[in-house]
């Protein structure tokens, strides 16, 4: 508990100029990305399938509402946000989460790394070129998250350094920009309403485009986020579970007042290091942020961004999967491939989904290209030609398939061996078609076997040849 409840307040500390930061990029009130935090927070906490894991306004769907905001206003994001959440909702209920499986190890190395730099760059802003002073509080945050562990863990490391430097920055006097010059503070309360806009299909038109995508940018970063929790802790979770608690959290949140969010990355990896492991730590997140606005807002604005910048560059370092380096040399290449992909495409396009879904095709692709390879070995027995096929037949092998063949022969007996072979698709038994009817056309006997039960199956239902002049036998 007390490692949930600490934990829980550092991560609330340094959500507060990420949720400020994500409104802005969304083109809102700092207020509405506050209130989604809370929010969500809270409800994950009860709902959500990964314990310690912090779900809140995030960047990725920031950056998705722009055109929304810019083009129809806050009420339609608020309603938008709603319908993701019912979107989100029905996938949980669709187990969604199975999809997962698809995802190979390479994306998810790429995914990690491109966040931990993604993150390392939005800090960028806040501290380089600002002023000398700004650097030495951000040094000194960070000698202090990675060498008081060394000797006192009792408190998190980044609690300490918030605390402290806070104090000898508001009494000092120096010259540090902080979290209120991100934008100003209401401590007041979220209040529910129904967002106000036509209940027509002309709204709904304009909405369900935004909802999709940030339905499904929202769970995907969730569930892998997920899985990088899982990994770091050692225990397991329940993503659909976690699909339906993101869907809950967000239809809630739309009816506060609060911006579309998901799982964080960067928190969850804080709250962890920090020492929490259960829901506690996401549940004391959002209330300590809503208690930090409401009660110490006057000092939280004064917290130095610094200080917060030297935590989040903690943050990146540590979610980077340094032996990836390794990993580029020792891995295949189409790996290796499929990793840089994700990586580039993600921080080039500050989209999480299309880096993700780039690294999927291109992986998908290379699988294909391996297994496509197929042998067909020619050897004569008796008065007998047989053609022994090595090899799984699809569409991406159909045509070495048949270049494989010697079509000169005529009035011979054709034996065509699938043993060591698998028929998968219509475009294989459409091959095996080409082949027969060719050898017919010589007067050729034809005989296909060793099909095994699920090939048999396929070649029964869409082959043409199957007539006296070819026989077809399984094993």
């Amino acid at each position: 508990m007390k490692g949930d409840v600490l934990a829980g307040i550092v991560v609330a500390l340094a959500l507060i100029p990420e949720a400020i930061a994500f409104s802005i990029i969304a083109g809102v009130d700092p207020m509405v990305g506050l209130y989604a935090s809370f929010c969500i927070a809270v409800i994950i906490a009860f709902v959500g399938g990964r314990p310690g894991m912090i779900s809140a306004a995030t960047g990725a769907m920031a950056l998705l509402m722009v055109p929304l905001v810019k083009d129809h206003g806050l009420n339609y994001l608020l309603a938008a946000t709603i319908l993701t959440g019912v979107i989100q909702l029905v996938f949980g209920f669709l187990k969604i989460a199975k999809l997962m499986k698809f995802i190979p190890r390479a994306v998810m190395v790429g995914f990690v790394n491109a966040l931990a730099i993604l993150i390392f760059m939005a800090q960028v802003p806040h501290f380089w070129g600002i002023s000398t002073m700004t650097y030495v509080f951000v040094a000194i945050t960070l000698i202090i998250v990675y060498v008081v562990p060394l000797f006192f863990k009792a408190i998190p490391a980044p609690l300490i350094a918030i605390i402290l430097l806070t104090a000898v920055a508001i009494f000092s006097g120096f010259d540090l920009r902080t979290v209120g010059d991100l934008g100003n503070i209401t401590q007041s309360l979220p209040s529910f309403f129904i967002p106000d806009v036509p209940f027509n299909l002309e709204t709904l038109q304009i909405i369900f485009p935004y909802s999709l995508a940030l339905a499904i940018v929202g769970l995907l970063e969730s569930l892998l986020t997920a899985s990088i929790v899982d990994d770091m802790t050692d225990t397991g979770s329940h993503k659909n579970r976690e699909a339906r608690g993101q869907g809950i959290a967000n239809i809630v949140t739309g009816f506060f007042g609060g911006m579309a969010g998901c799982a964080m990355i960067g928190q969850s990896v804080i709250n962890v290091k920090s020492g929490g492991r259960g829901r506690l730590s996401t549940l004391i997140a959002g209330v300590f942020l809503m208690f930090l606005i409401l009660v110490l807002g006057d000092l939280v604005v004064q917290i130095p961004m610094p200080v917060l910048v030297g935590i989040m560059i903690m943050v990146s370092i540590g979610t980077f999967d340094w032996s990836s380096f390794a990993y580029l040399r020792k891995a295949p290449k189409s790996d290796a491939a499929v990793m840089l992909v994700t990586v580039i495409i993600v921080v080039a396009t500050h989209d999480l989904s299309k880096g993700v879904i780039a690294g999927v095709i291109l992986s998908a692709i290379f699988f294909v290209a391996k297994i496509s390879k197929i042998e067909v070995r020619k050897r004569q027995q008796n008065k007998q030609l047989i053609f022994d096929v090595e090899g799984q037949l699809f569409f991406a092998s159909v045509e070495s398939f048949v270049d494989n063949f010697d079509f000169s022969v005529s009035d011979t007996d054709i034996i065509i061996d699938f043993s060591n072979s698998h028929v998968w698709d219509d475009s294989a038994v459409g091959a095996i078609d080409k082949v027969v009817i060719k050898y017919r056309e010589n007067q050729n006997r034809v005989t296909i076997k060793g099909l095994n039960s699920s090939s048999k199956k396929i070649v029964d239902k869409l082959a043409v040849y199957n007539d006296a002049n070819a026989k077809l036998s399984a094993h």
